[in-house]
């Protein structure tokens, strides 16, 4: 059965939502914005430079795959950092197959967008454990990585090419 499901991962400032959310408008589908379904305990210690841990964040991580299910029919775009495997297996369980787009870049770049982000929680101060917390996709992941130096449009339109090929190939859904 065809995924429903696209999952846009990276770690802080490699522009999920954006990415996610012109490719959810591409191809006419729902848009979840994992951010939104942190409790507010989660956010406070965000906004204050300190990561999670695994304990605060199997609980959101359930309920950004219930945002996702509950979204109406069609494709569904989901912007979460997923940034360990672990991570990504539990939402491979909730929702089925999940192409995966890997949102990757330099630090220095990630830094940049970072202190230049106004309005979100989650700031520079976190960006070192987030890559150090990170494990890339393994090759059995099949995911696409993407180079965040490219603006987001061009992001957009090579995942939305990538899954058209996996559409025709049965796998996901558009």
């Amino acid at each position: 059965m065809p995924s429903r499901c696209v999952l846009v991962m990276g770690v802080a400032g490699s522009g999920k939502s954006a990415v996610a959310g012109r490719l959810a408008q591409a191809i006419g589908g729902s848009f979840v914005e994992a951010d939104d379904h942190h409790p507010a305990a989660n956010v406070a210690r965000m906004a204050a430079g300190l990561p999670l841990t695994d304990e605060m964040r199997w609980p959101w991580l359930e309920a950004v795959a219930s945002a996702a299910l509950a979204a109406p029919p069609g494709p569904v775009v989901v912007a979460c950092s997923a940034l360990r495997r672990s991570y990504r297996d539990l939402l491979r369980e909730r929702l089925g197959a999940l192409p995966i787009l890997h949102l990757h870049g330099t630090s220095a770049l990630l830094a940049e967008r970072l202190q230049s982000r106004q309005g979100h929680f989650a700031g520079v101060g976190l960006l070192d454990s987030q890559l150090a917390t990170l494990e890339p996709p393994g090759v059995d992941e099949k995911a696409l990585v993407l180079d965040i130096a490219l603006h987001p449009d061009t992001l957009c339109h090579l995942a939305h090419s990538h899954l058209q090929t996996l559409a025709t190939a049965g796998q996901a859904m558009l």
